[in-house]
């Protein structure tokens, strides 16, 4: 795909994601997330070819000029949406899957005390949001959201969405987890089991319509005792 293609498809990336958006020029000249991104197609190239020295000058006079730090041995996908930008860290070792949005103050980085692959890998159409922190060699699958401000440090399966300090799942498949700290305390986090959730469920909704049930009894005897005052009994 073309350089001049690639800027095209990330300009209708910003139209579709960013409702603040204007026209492609004006997106062309004042998103730096873009001009990060863009900047990074030249210093991987580099950094892939041998250069590593220029490749990382360069890198740093990017994160000078736009707030985005990505190393330049990074991998990239296509669509990255970087929306305001500002404090944005993309480790070395960084792969990141197609469609994937990340927002300001996001650290896609390392725990500090590994080597070789020692950032995250995140699938496609993944979001994080902002402050978060994804961390070490882990996994995120498709289809997740990260909320802002929360911390990963363990593998995340596609179709959920993880919030917290550290991160856990409260949602997987689009249904809320209904036992997420049982799911820990028998190390099953990411192995979800739909039969103790319905369970689960059943439960809430029985307690709710027993507390029902009391309150249409109570105001059954209030209104057996009026009816007797009112008839004279």
């Amino acid at each position: 795909m073309s350089f001049i293609s690639t800027i095209r498809e990330d300009i209708a990336t910003v139209k579709r994601s960013d409702p603040a958006a204007q026209t492609g020029f004006v997106i062309f000249l004042s998103y730096p997330g873009l001009h990060a991104k863009w900047a990074h197609t030249p210093e991987h190239w580099l950094w892939t070819h041998g250069h590593h020295s220029l490749a990382r000058v360069l890198s740093q006079i990017t994160r000078f000029m736009t707030g985005v730090e990505i190393h330049p041995a990074a991998e990239l996908g296509r669509r990255l949406f970087i929306d305001h930008a500002m404090g944005v860290v993309i480790g070395e070792t960084t792969i990141l899957g197609d469609d994937c949005v990340l927002y300001q103050g996001v650290t896609l980085g390392g725990t500090g005390n590994e080597t070789g692959k020692r950032h995250p890998t995140l699938g496609n159409n993944v979001t994080v949001g902002t402050g978060a922190k994804v961390l070490g060699n882990i996994h995120i699958g498709s289809n997740v959201k990260i909320g802002g401000n929360s911390v990963v440090v363990k593998d995340v399966p596609d179709n959920c969405t993880v919030v917290g300090v550290p991160g856990r799942i409260v949602r997987r498949n689009g249904c809320r987890v209904m036992e997420a700290d049982a799911d820990a305390r028998c190390h099953r986090e990411y192995l979800p089991d739909p039969g103790e959730e319905a369970s689960a469920l059943n439960r809430e909704n029985i307690a709710i319509n027993q507390r029902r049930i009391h309150e249409l009894e109570k105001q059954v005897r209030e209104l057996t005792e009026m009816v007797r005052k009112l008839s004279g009994e």
